[in-house]
């Protein structure tokens, strides 16, 4: 046979034909129940059919261990979950030492010095692959993702560590801070256009260092302007006074927002390291993660994993909830949710039953073939704990208080195994082996592999 008559053969065998299609329509049609299953979906939500109601009403939203007693966050209309997941851990410790049971601190301030560190970031990394292509995959991902809302645990930190932080209303929301999307959308315009200015010069054997750096730092100071006219000018300095819960009134003066965080956060941040749970073979438990160009700030800390079974994220998790401290977590929020019950069970939708198909896939499946990844941060606030064992977990969203318990959510342990992908704990929790491992030299993952999502 020749080229020709074998590639005209593949097509036809490759190709869906008429009649396959003519088949297929036949043999649902016989089906009366898939005619009746059809009835129902095109009618009602398809979620309402796969759910297994009894399940979802026997999950009791009570545990042992609570430590929350105050109320939940709100995000809106933005990708903040992180930072607000990680603000809301420091609160915990703020509301303590100020007396006080409702406390924020300045979401919209961290996230200003977010977005103006992260387009310095970007910058750069334009500037280390100016000698690739566009077409580069690294240079086209780098362009594709410049200005997200979303980040990670060391990327929090940073942001705290150099610019500390301020009470809510010192740097109250904005409607940009609110909903985010337009203001996102110009950045990435101009950090684009900016991307081409700086790869031209650095390509061009005419340009100077010096010209490189007066570009640069032109965006960036449209950058800054960009960000003060959506999200307001941050505060340097506040004078803060407060009245406590047993009325009595503190006046502390001028603080900076370095000294603001000091003086109200009663745990070190540099303590703390992100677990996570990569199930893929050939990065082994016990080893260090990070992503390459995954960051917010240039020559502060990078992005770093220390890779742990789940079960001992959990143990670890569990201990810390028992001490009384909330535990920051990443997962893939939005499989197996009730989202208005605020309900999580691995087994809460049976969407194969219904289908009659199978579309399941266990966890190292998933994070291989781009089905699950860290899509959302949060706090752990409760467990239920039984003869040693965990049964469930109370979640502080930052969704706001329409959904679950006042916005506090359960998650079954079943949901924990499946789609939390990292928490973050005291270093003085790991055991020595782990310590060890915490020292040695990461595993660097490409800046589009699944660890590289922003929760």
């Amino acid at each position: 046979m020749s080229t020709a008559s074998a590639a005209t053969a593949a097509a036809s065998t490759a190709s869906l034909t008429a009649a396959q299609v003519d088949a297929l329509h036949a043999s649902f049609a016989a089906d009366p129940v898939l005619k009746r299953t059809q009835n129902a979906i095109t009618r009602v939500s398809v979620d309402e059919l796969a759910i297994d109601h009894g399940l979802a009403a026997s999950l009791s939203t009570t545990v042992s261990h609570r430590i929350d007693a105050w109320k939940v966050t709100n995000q809106q209309k933005s990708g903040r979950c992180w930072l607000f997941a990680a603000l809301n851990l420091l609160r915990a410790g703020a509301k303590q030492t100020l007396g006080v049971k409702e406390f924020e601190f300045s979401q919209n301030y961290a996230m200003y010095f977010d977005k103006l560190e992260r387009a310095n970031y970007f910058l750069e990394s334009i500037l280390e692959t100016a000698e690739r292509p566009e077409d580069d995959r690294l240079v086209s991902f780098l362009l594709q993702t410049v200005m997200g809302d979303g980040g990670q645990w060391n990327m929090a930190v940073n942001i705290f560590s150099k610019y500390g932080a301020v009470p809510k209303s010192a740097m109250p929301e904005t409607e940009s801070s609110a909903n985010t999307s337009r203001m996102n959308s110009v950045l990435c315009s101009l950090l684009r256009q900016g991307a081409q200015a700086l790869r031209q010069l650095r390509r061009n054997p005419a340009s100077d260092g010096d010209a490189v750096a007066r570009a640069k730092t032109r965006i960036i100071a449209d950058v800054h302007r960009i960000l003060t006219l959506h999200l307001g000018t941050p505060p340097t300095a506040l004078d803060w006074d407060y009245t406590d819960d047993e009325k009595v009134f503190h006046r502390e003066g001028s603080l900076t927002p370095q000294e603001f965080l000091a003086k109200y956060s009663t745990i070190d941040l540099h303590d703390y390291v992100c677990l996570v749970d990569d199930p893929r073979a050939e990065h082994p438990k016990g080893s260090t993660l990070t992503v390459e160009h995954l960051g917010n700030v240039v020559g502060a800390d990078p992005v770093l994993y220390l890779n742990v079974d789940i079960s001992l994220a959990k143990k670890l998790a569990r201990d810390a909830i028992v001490d009384g401290e909330p535990v920051w977590f990443g997962c893939d929020v939005g499989k197996q949710m009730v989202r208005k019950d605020g309900i999580w069970d691995a087994r809460l939708y049976d969407y194969a039953a219904l289908y009659a198909a199978d579309i399941s896939l266990d966890k190292e499946s998933r994070v291989r073939f781009g089905e699950s990844a860290m899509t959302h941060a949060m706090l752990l606030t409760g467990v239920d704990v039984l003869d040693g064992g965990t049964r469930r977990w109370r979640v502080e969203n930052s969704w706001g208080d329409e959904n679950g318990d006042k916005g506090f959510y359960t998650m079954a342990d079943s949901w924990f195994d499946e789609y939390v992908f990292e928490v973050v704990v005291d270093k003085k929790r790991l055991n020595p082996e782990l310590l060890r491992a915490l020292a040695t030299e990461p595993i660097v993952l490409p800046a589009w592999d699944p660890m590289g999502a922003l929760a």
